[in-house]
């Protein structure tokens, strides 16, 4: 059986805290701009436009490493709901197309434009116009990647940016795919990409030369993976909906939290904020399991979960209790959480039906 030649469409916005910032004030476009944290509270970086990158700024690092950087740098805290609202018209304007989108942040998702009618189904086509739209009807910029399949259109939307566009025809996969760093590669962090390199494998066209025994035998699952992906090959479906897995809070200290007892001090607000969420989320019935995250004073980290059908304070200090004994360092962050199910419903049919 023949399968379906599949059109997904990759959208990321660019920068996309610092875009919508960017609009709502033009004078930022040519300052150093980042989204995030203060300095002094340990704060991190969201994101950052491309003026802070030129001075080597990039996400999740930490705000006064930044500064160091770039002592001119404008640090501005994130505005949620605006951006939101922002994300909110990006998805509307996907849904023009195809039903079929799944997000995965705020400002990217996945689309598979295989039905679509619009510009007779070229989706090279529809994704200029959707990044037309983007920037008039919102404001900011988007690049995008057009491929067969979501591994090949995420790569290809990051091979333009900013405000960019990269087109892969099937016809083109092989001679693409050969030339790509296997660091590219879906799954392959630091630690697996320098094992690759030991073995001598750095572009995809050194993997093929490795069979899928080989493969597995040195990176278990993942090994199955990249001999599927150094080919070109994903059988991945655009998931128009994702089931909610967690809902959860943390909290970074300016200070660090001395002990045990300044750890439960925090307690009654961590639990009030996650008690919002949970009510925000509509999850309360959904609830079965508790957890605790802390991470101590020397970056390293450690959760705790037990099961429940509800919210527990008590429980939940119990978690804290356990988990801080493992190492009984001061402690830089605390967070609570919950671990959500979806309910079955079990019907109950009539003998004689």
């Amino acid at each position: 059986m023949t399968s379906v030649q599949r059109k997904i469409i990759h959208c990321d916005c660019d920068c996309f805290y610092a875009s919508v910032e960017m609009r709502d004030d033009p004078r930022l476009r040519e300052l150093p701009l980042a989204i995030g944290g203060k300095a002094d509270q340990r704060g991190v970086v969201a994101t950052c436009n491309y003026v802070a990158r030129k001075f080597g700024i990039r996400s999740a690092m930490p705000t006064s490493q930044a500064l160091q950087r770039c002592p001119d740098l404008i640090v501005m805290p994130p505005t949620m709901e605006k951006y939101r609202i922002a994300s909110r018209q990006i998805l509307g304007i996907y849904r023009d197309y195809t039903e079929l989108v799944e997000p995965l942040s705020l400002d990217e998702a996945f689309l598979d434009v295989s039905a679509a009618t619009q510009h007779q189904g070229s989706a090279t086509r529809i994704a200029q116009e959707i990044r037309a739209r983007i920037a008039s009807e919102v404001g900011i910029t988007a690049s995008a990647g057009v491929a067969p399949n979501k591994f090949l259109a995420k790569v290809a939307s990051d091979w333009n940016k900013p405000d960019g566009m990269y087109v892969i025809l099937p016809e083109q996969v092989t001679e693409f795919v050969a030339t790509l760093p296997v660091a590219r590669l879906f799954g392959v962090g630091k630690v697996t990409a320098a094992k690759l390199q030991q073995l001598g494998i750095v572009t995809c066209q050194d993997l093929l030369f490795w069979s899928l025994p080989d493969l597995t035998h040195q990176f278990g699952k993942l090994g199955g993976r990249l001999y599927s992906l150094c080919r070109g090959i994903d059988e991945r479906q655009v998931q128009a909906s994702s089931v909610r897995k967690s809902v959860s809070v943390e909290e970074t200290y300016t200070h660090d939290l001395p002990d045990l007892s300044a750890c439960l001090n925090e307690l009654p607000m961590l639990y009030e904020a996650l008690s919002k969420q949970v009510e925000r989320t509509k999850t309360q019935s959904q609830i079965h399991k508790l957890n605790i995250k802390i991470r101590f004073k020397d970056f390293k980290q450690t959760t705790v979960e037990c099961r429940a059908d509800n919210l527990n304070k008590e429980k939940f200090a119990e978690l804290i209790a356990s988990g801080y004994h493992r190492r009984q360092l001061p402690v830089r962050l605390l967070g609570l959480g919950i671990g959500i199910e979806e309910k079955k419903v079990i019907v109950q049919l009539d003998l004689f039906s």
